[in-house]
């Protein structure tokens, strides 16, 4: 009889890393978010075990009346506290000013109420260089129960045509004796933007219309002008591509042969890889988030595939809430190849303890 690994997911938003555990063979106890529309978007898609909480609020007592189980029992405590107190372009913010940031600490909170076997916290690169020493500091003398396994992962690495970093922190419980390792890369190869959008249809020219076949496939409000000046730029060029009477006035003044926001206006390349998707994808103003062969920004459903959620999986919300949605999840590839390495360690664990429990069942008979 196989036996049923469960997890608990705080700051689960609209699924990414809730998909990847579940694919790698969780069964998903309960999730929770304080946000309202990724926790419908969860549960349309994925478990009805998520619910609208607050995490300095909710308590360990309460997750585990709720899926059942004692303390020390779960095996998976996962989640992504807020990360954009971290986030580079916010200079201080990792001087602890940022209310965001405090999540991280109620996250180690519900880690000691509950004391599972592993706990996996994920959170912006950043998080694992200087600005984040606070926190991992504290996080070490917290939870000292545990071994950390903190690493930073290029998602590209792990099936994603998008080179989105994400430092992910790994506990296992110094009670466990079997081993944790870190998961490889699962492709030699990047997969490429072209490869992810192919036979992808074109979305209505309405922006009002979403794709009768293709949830969220819709286009952005974008002005004419914008068009034209985007239409400019080559696969890989930006806003120095536009021709000077139609640019901006801003890079009318900028320097082209200096660094800058050059990924302003920028077009993706159809054989390369996407930057990390962000919650302004929709825009050319916010970053290299221009179709590589269509003069429009990505559509919601082209970002989410890009991200690795299904193609049927549908975002509830406003179209501001759905690209944050989109925009701040763990791409399910990445916490399904963390995942299948912890329930690995999981695995041998209770072969461990079974080996175990027939010699002793051995010694008392003789």
């Amino acid at each position: 009889m196989t036996k049923d690994y469960i997890c608990i997911e705080s700051f689960c938003g609209a699924g990414g890393l809730g998909i990847g555990l579940h694919d790698a063979g969780f069964k998903i106890g309960a999730a929770f978010d304080l946000n309202e529309p990724a926790v419908l978007t969860y549960q349309n898609n994925l478990s009805d075990n998520c619910f609208v909480a607050d995490a300095s609020k909710i308590t360990g007592d309460f997750l585990l009346n709720y899926t059942k189980l004692g303390r020390g029992e779960l095996d998976l405590f996962a989640g992504g506290p807020p990360c954009q107190g971290f986030s580079k372009q916010k200079k201080g913010a990792h001087l602890g000013d940022d209310e965001r940031n405090k999540l991280v600490l109620e996250y180690v909170r519900l880690v000691k109420e509950l004391e599972p076997k592993f706990f996996m916290l994920e959170n912006v690169a950043m998080l694992g260089q200087k600005r984040g020493k606070y926190f991992i500091d504290a996080l070490k003398e917290e939870l000292q129960d545990y071994i950390l396994y903190p690493h930073i992962y290029n998602s590209a690495d792990y099936g994603l045509a998008q080179t989105r970093e994400r430092f992910i922190i790994v506990g296992k419980n110094k009670n466990l004796s079997a081993p944790f390792t870190i998961p490889e890369p699962t492709v030699t190869k990047w997969k490429t933007v072209g490869e992810v959008l192919a036979g992808l249809p074109e979305p209505p020219e309405n922006p009002k219309e979403e794709h009768p076949d293709f949830p969220n496939h819709y286009r952005a409000n974008v002005t004419n002008i914008n068009i034209k000046r985007f239409s400019f730029v080559s696969q890989g060029g930006g806003w120095r591509d536009i021709p000077w009477e139609f640019r901006l006035e801003c890079h009318k003044k900028a320097d082209p042969t200096k660094g800058g926001w050059t990924d302003v206006y920028g077009r993706l390349k159809w054989d390369g890889q996407a930057p990390t998707i962000t919650g302004g994808f929709d825009s050319f103003t916010r970053g290299r988030y221009g179709h590589p062969l269509q003069n429009r920004p990505l559509t919601p459903r082209e970002a989410a595939l890009l991200q690795g959620f299904p193609p049927q999986y549908r975002f509830h919300g406003t179209r501001h809430e759905i690209r944050h949605q989109i925009g701040n999840a763990v791409p399910p590839l990445l916490a399904k190849s963390i995942g299948i390495e912890i329930r690995k360690s999981l695995m041998i664990e209770d072969g461990v303890i079974l080996q175990k429990n027939l010699q002793e069942v051995a010694a008392g008979k003789e």
